[in-house]
């Protein structure tokens, strides 16, 4: 097993974790509620390719990491996990960024007016839609709770609690593996309603 590399602080950790969520949570909600009317020359929907193209990583790296760890190969797992935690810091800033930058799309919006209308909606089909809204439903809400399972099982890892972080590494892996796919499937999904 591994050392230490942070010194266990328990309350120090959950008020930071915390706070560094809340931080998080609040920015996303109240940027994707923003949208910044600049034109900065470029498809601002790069954004969008780079953050799905991020998360596809980050969903291959979870799956390495697994294989490192049930392998017995600790430092692998950690520096892996680690490389998923700054690719996932980078997704976060892309992500706001898009969002200043471009706005909200609307699924099915056909001809890029903001406006769903009827018409859009039934040449879409209901099926769809239905399959598009339950794939971001699950995913909004899982990425909305994950980031302090996440920050959680880094720590108990950096503080080689590793039965602890193992416990609840149950439940934040398949979360972030999920969020993780989904993420690309949404941007598939809703990328040619960009405007």
């Amino acid at each position: 097993m591994l050392e230490p590399v942070i010194v266990k602080n328990d309350k120090k950790a959950r008020w930071l974790i915390a706070i560094f969520s809340f931080v998080v949570f609040s920015a996303v909600v109240i940027m994707g509620r923003v949208k910044l009317n600049v034109h900065p020359g470029f498809n601002v929907h790069i954004f969008a390719a780079i953050n799905a193209a991020i998360n596809s990583v980050v969903a291959l790296l979870l799956v390495a990491a697994l294989i490192a760890v049930k392998n017995k190969k600790y430092l692998l797992h950690k520096r892996i996990m680690l490389t998923a935690l700054a690719l996932s810091v980078i997704f976060l800033v892309s992500y706001i960024t898009h969002h200043l930058l471009a706005g909200e799309a609307r699924f099915g919006d056909i001809n890029h007016d903001g406006i769903l209308s009827d018409e859009e909606k039934e040449a879409v089909g209901i099926k769809l839609r239905l399959i598009y809204y339950l794939i971001l439903s699950t995913h909004i809400f899982l990425a909305a709770i994950i980031l302090p399972f996440i920050l959680f099982t880094a720590y108990r890892g950096l503080t080689a609690e590793f039965s602890l972080h193992k416990d609840i590494a149950r439940v934040t892996w398949p979360m972030w593996l999920y969020v993780a796919i989904t993420g690309p499937v949404v941007y598939w999904m809703i990328s040619p309603y960009y405007r």
